[in-house]
């Protein structure tokens, strides 16, 4: 019995934090829309759209085939965007992590990329490629890769020497060593470069759809600013929050499903 009291209190704590924590999300939403809604009362509507126009548009953008389309294509320019520079990082913090000496050249580079803002390189892309598929995930890799590769590079180096020596006494096989101590050590860094690398890169998309792209997020949010429409702005705003909660929700169950071990450990402490 105490057994499964002990089992069972992780998983209930961890439902309540969650209840709670939608409990609130919920009540500062509407506040926000509360708030939004007054102001629509006193400002030029072109400013402040009324709450339930913008809730009209938001509809209708989830019902049009066309808008379906545009919301698609965004999403697997984020997605496809998002899974090369983790390829990427992955394979150029592996061989950091092992030549100190790469790592001292390589880290100048990373933070010299970091410095280059979005805008710049899509510029660059315009003028070097000519596929505006291509050009937007040339994009998307360029301003998530550093992130990426300085994450995993941290996971990787947190890793316990202690532990790392142990394990070796077992005389593992490398998919051992990889399944049993480096796999579980660098997981939650890379889980977390997913999260910070999502809104990131949901800002940045919306940078290149604007300036090469004839169809996306983006390039309906410049649609809407030439005919001065807030509410159609507001709404594919929207949109793009929804699909940048939705990914965040589904690596949140993936985390806590991977790293369920954590809660106990917590619950013991």
């Amino acid at each position: 019995m105490a057994l499964a009291d002990g089992e069972g209190a992780p998983a209930a704590g961890r439902f309540f934090a969650f209840t709670r924590f939608r409990y609130e999300s919920v009540v500062a939403l509407a506040g926000l829309a509360v708030v939004w809604q007054i102001a629509s009362l006193f400002v030029p509507h072109f400013l402040f759209p009324s709450v339930p126009e913008i809730a009209t548009r938001l509809v209708e953008i989830f019902t049009s085939w066309n808008s379906l389309l545009d919301m698609l294509a965004t999403s697997g320019r984020i997605l496809a965007g998002l899974g090369g520079a983790f390829v990427f990082g992955t394979l150029l913090a592996i061989p950091m992590a092992r030549s100190p000496s790469l790592a001292r050249y390589a880290y100048p580079l990373l933070n010299f990329n970091q410095g280059i803002p979005a805008l710049s390189w899509v510029v660059i892309a315009i003028i070097w490629f000519r596929g505006i598929e291509f050009r937007i995930f040339f994009i998307m890799v360029m301003t998530t890769l550093p992130a990426f590769t300085f994450q995993v590079l941290d996971a990787y180096r947190a890793m316990s020497k202690d532990l790392f020596e142990m394990t070796l006494s077992f005389r593992p096989t490398r998919f051992d060593l990889l399944r049993t101590l480096i796999w579980p050590t660098v997981l939650p860094g890379m889980l977390t470069a997913w999260k910070v690398n999502l809104g990131n890169a949901s800002r940045v998309v919306v940078v290149a759809e604007l300036v090469g792209a004839t169809g996306g997020v983006g390039y309906e949010l410049l649609q809407q600013q030439q005919v001065f429409d807030m509410a159609g702005a507001i709404a594919w705003t929207l949109v793009l929050v929804i699909f940048v909660l939705v990914v965040q929700g589904v690596i949140t169950l993936i985390e806590t499903r991977a790293l369920r071990y954590r809660a106990i450990a917590e619950h013991a402490l």
